[in-house]
């Protein structure tokens, strides 16, 4: 699915790039099962529908891609777990069978920003070619990475090394296609890496501004609408005080500027607006 809206002068398209499924608990941490269970009904085995989408933002300079969902490396056992499913057309991931619909190809691209590295937001950067060698997927693109990002992924620890695959990231630095930053970043006019730490020390947002208007990539610091309210935290987040610090005042500014919130995990929200209503934040229309 690939879902297209202005933000002022820029056009761009929300592009699904899969789903998977993940343990319920885990993804909303402390909060009890018959609270979270009433916004994303569990399946059999506990794990809530979600989805994986990236942004493709027409700029002047050039194409630019917000992350790259899961890639075409998992093997069944793996996609089983995760419940994985992010296979397009004619050998394609679902990532580039939705650019394909719109016109694009991965040659086409010329930025690629990660949020972090994560294998579902990561994975696609490379992928199983010809004998299933690894290949660059978006050849003519440079990849902006956080610096402090490329290194906790490249040494991980053993809470963090199942969501670490140097296969999806390595490859993309020898071929000396990373721009590493290492703070808030305007990349092109208009797009800016804004850091966003805790689900990650080094994890980053993207702010796209035009003609007055603004739109955030949340990433995984909101990954649902499900999560806006500021205690609904992710058990995946290593540093879950940080991500409520960094919700509160991210949370606080989007309101206050009427910022469109981009949402890359909810299964069937792409965007929308937020409010409070006096307890928590939710979501509002974004018209």
């Amino acid at each position: 699915m690939v879902e297209r809206r202005k933000i002022g002068a820029l056009t761009v398209h929300a592009v699904q790039a899969g789903g998977q499924k993940l343990d319920g608990g885990a993804m909303f941490g402390v909060v009890p099962k018959p609270l979270w269970e009433k916004r994303i009904p569990a399946d059999e085995r506990n794990r809530i529908q979600l989805g994986m989408r990236c942004l493709l933002i027409e700029h002047p300079s050039g194409l630019v891609l917000i992350d790259t969902g899961a890639g075409n490396k998992e093997d069944t056992k793996f996609k089983d777990i995760y419940g994985l499913e992010n296979e397009g057309a004619g050998g394609l991931t679902m990532l580039e069978d939705g650019l394909a619909q719109i016109g694009v190809r991965p040659a086409d691209i010329v930025l690629v920003i990660n949020t972090h590295l994560h294998f579902d937001h990561a994975g696609g950067n490379t992928r199983a070619g010809k004998a299933d060698k690894l290949e660059v997927s978006f050849p003519n693109a440079t990849y902006i990475v956080k610096r402090g990002e490329y290194a906790y992924a490249t040494h991980p620890n053993e809470r963090t090394a199942a969501s670490y695959f140097e296969r999806n990231f390595t490859p993309i630095e020898a071929a000396g296609k990373i721009e590493f930053v290492s703070r808030e970043k305007e990349i092109v006019k208009g797009i800016r890496v804004i850091p966003t730490p805790g689900h990650t020390p080094f994890h980053q947002s993207i702010l796209i501004e035009s003609a007055g208007q603004r739109a955030f990539y949340l990433g995984d610091l909101c990954p649902t609408a499900a999560h806006l309210p500021l205690p609904w935290i992710m058990g995946y987040d290593v540093e879950p005080l940080v991500t409520l610090e960094t919700k509160r005042r991210i949370l606080r500014q989007a309101m206050d500027e009427d910022w469109l919130l981009i949402f890359e995990h909810d299964a069937t929200n792409a965007w929308g607006r937020v409010e409070h209503d006096g307890k928590a934040y939710r979501l509002k229309s974004a018209d």
